[in-house]
């Protein structure tokens, strides 16, 4: 058995929230450079060339790539031979959240009410998502989450009779709805199974794979080509000013699920799609 103390993982997070706020995944980084090269709208070109120097200059800088610098969400993968010492692992988490946001200058945008609407003064609680692993390590990924695109996301319960056409369908019609509002280009997580629940975690961690990385599954990595095809077709393109970058990537998570249905969540992500992750 290992010990972690509660102090090990509040330092890490801290640590993670500045870096998901200030430096963007370098595959990311690199399909938006690529696509300011080929984007062949002036205007789309040009959006995207700022949104490239803006990413370049927020990690030279330590300054956020975003002013909108979310609400935390936090997935952490907890190997069952540790042993965490010194108070409790969401505290600790929460704690890391609080300093990362205050010392690094982070804009805090969390109420403590959905309805009363009372800022909580320090971006906590942040949403923390634990599974136990195997191993004697903790993996922590911190992944902050703005609202302009989280707002354009969407649920939906399919008929098992439903079938791949009507998933791609549905990405692609909740994208278009969302036209400029989630900045564009978008980086898009689909989650597909389980329950509604699930297919909502499945569609937000798949926001956290590598932006040039497909599915293992050959089904599901072609269908991720094309719903990126369909999407770029859309026009609406680099911050919603036209062209041929309307999406950069596509991931889709799948879960076992019921006989009785399909559960399928779209979670949008902006073209700063966030996160930073280390192993205690």
């Amino acid at each position: 058995m290992r010990e972690i103390s509660c102090g090990e993982i509040t330092d890490a997070v801290e640590r993670l929230c500045v870096t998901a706020a200030t430096v963007l995944p370098p595959a990311l980084g690199i399909l938006l450079e690529c696509a300011s090269e080929a984007e062949s709208s002036p205007a789309g070109a040009s959006a995207l060339c700022d949104v490239v120097e803006n990413f370049k200059l927020a990690a030279e800088s330590g300054l956020p790539i975003c002013q909108d610098t979310g609400m935390a969400v936090v997935f952490a993968e907890l190997g069952q031979d540790v042993h965490i010492t010194g108070g409790l692992f969401e505290d600790a988490v929460n704690e890391g959240v609080r300093r990362g946001y205050e010392n690094g200058f982070l804009r805090k945008s969390v109420v403590a009410d959905p309805l009363r609407r009372v800022n909580t003064g320090d971006n906590t609680p942040a949403v923390v998502h634990m599974r136990l692993t195997a191993g004697a390590s903790v993996r922590l990924s911190v992944a902050p989450k703005g609202f302009g695109s989280e707002n354009m996301s969407a649920m939906r319960m399919f008929l098992p009779t439903d079938g791949i056409d009507d998933i791609e369908s549905f990405v692609v019609d909740t994208v278009r709805a969302a036209g400029a509002n989630p900045c564009p280009p978008t980086v898009i997580g689909v989650g597909l199974g389980g329950t509604v629940e699930m297919a909502a975690l499945l569609a937000k961690r798949a926001l956290t794979r590598p932006a040039d990385r497909r599915s293992a599954d050959p089904f599901y990595a072609e269908a991720e080509w094309r719903i990126l095809g369909k999407l770029n077709a859309l026009g609406i393109g680099p911050q919603g000013f036209g062209g041929d970058f309307t999406s950069v990537a596509v991931s889709i998570e799948t879960y076992p699920t019921h006989i009785a249905g399909l559960p399928c969540v779209v979670n949008v992500g902006c073209h700063a799609t966030r996160h930073a992750e280390c192993v205690i």
